[in-house]
């Protein structure tokens, strides 16, 4: 066994009382280690999305209009927010901790008129310099050059340094981008908005601005219709039925990684990953669903995995019942979940662990 592996730390499981010190739990064994498959799709996954691409032949309205939405902003501006407002789904996670979405997620509305692929796109990093916030801010760039339409969020209290950070990666003079003024519900007074949204204005020609507030659902189908404006006359690219191009199993890595930032706040260092070492999933002779799910949630230092573990493991507990619970939703069958905690020194600034770990 690796000296990584020694690392390993056990969550009990959430629903199933235990007494055991978490740190004395036993080891994971080689086996374990061999079931270790590091972002491997699911197989019936793919082939949903290979069938949802072969819609040319399907019959649209005329004049329906279908194409990519990326939404940007800095970070914790509540971008994820607004888009799983948007689509009505959990697409991304969310949390009060800045530089929560790493990857590109692809969040999908279809209407009777328009189906709208909405790019969730990280925070673009100006602080934090190592690999990762590199390649978070490169996909940020690539996805600017590669969409119909953009969406760049504010806050309702006006522009911030981070803000403008972002306004000089938009191409000069652009005609396809939307300003969403984002968490509206906490401006008591709307007029308040008017000087904001001309001072935006003067700032970039913005195709439109659009007061939001995801929290409550106000003027969403506001931004919608501003945003259907922009997309091209297309066939849909993904089935109705499909709201995000991500695997059940990314998702899953995702909810553990929300709980854990959501649960310890500041506690918890940024460098922090989780990854799906095995995904089972099984039909009993009843007919009934369950997935056994193992899990590993990865620190960047010795110091980091107490603060994970929380006291007699009562931390680590929580984030794997909370996460469990969510996980179930998403698949609609019971889940028997176990995270780890393993310490891997350096990770977000070591190339080739940033590729095992999923950031391309």
């Amino acid at each position: 066994m690796t000296d990584d592996l020694k690392n390993f730390e056990k969550a009990p499981e959430a629903d199933t009382p235990q007494t055991e010190d978490p740190t004395t739990l036993e080891m994971p064994t080689d086996d374990l280690e061999a079931d270790i498959e590091p972002g491997k799709p699911d197989d019936d996954f793919e082939r949903m999305l290979a069938q949802a691409g072969a819609l040319s032949s399907a019959k649209v309205p005329e004049g329906f209009r279908c194409g990519y939405v990326a939404v940007v902003g800095r970070p914790n501006v509540g971008k994820s927010t607004l888009i799983n407002a948007i689509v009505g789904e959990k697409v991304s996670i969310t949390s009060k901790k800045p530089q929560t979405t790493r990857n590109r997620v692809l969040g999908v509305l279809t209407t009777d008129k328009a189906q709208f692929i909405f790019v969730d796109t990280p925070g673009f990093q100006t602080k934090v310099k190592n690999q990762l916030t590199r390649r978070m801010n490169r996909s940020v760039r690539s996805t600017l050059s590669e969409v119909d339409a953009v969406v760049m969020v504010i806050e309702s209290n006006g522009w911030k340094p981070g803000d403008l950070e972002v306004l000089r990666l938009l191409p000069t003079e652009a005609s396809n981008v939307i300003l969403a003024v984002s968490k509206t519900d906490l401006s008591k007074d709307r007029n308040a908005l008017l000087p904001l949204m001309a001072d935006s204005m003067r700032r970039y020609p913005f195709a439109a601005i659009v007061p939001v507030s995801a929290e409550k659902h106000r003027q969403l189908d506001d931004l919608l219709r501003e945003i259907e404006k922009l997309l091209p006359e297309s066939i849909p690219y993904f089935d109705p039925d499909l709201y995000t191009d991500k695997s059940p199993r990314f998702l899953a890595a995702e909810t553990i990684r929300e709980k854990a930032f959501r649960l310890l706040g500041d506690e918890l260092p940024y460098g922090t990953a989780v990854t799906i070492d095995k995904w089972k999933e099984e039909t009993d002779d009843k007919g009934v669903r369950r997935a056994d799910i193992v899990a590993t949630l990865i620190v960047d230092r010795e110091s980091h995995k107490p603060i994970v573990i929380g006291e007699k493991g009562a931390k680590l507990r929580e984030i794997s019942r909370l996460a469990r619970a969510d996980i179930e939703e998403q698949l609609g069958c019971p889940v028997h979940l176990e995270v780890w905690v393993r310490v891997r020194r350096g990770w977000s600034d070591d190339v080739k662990a940033l590729k095992t770990l999923g950031y391309d």
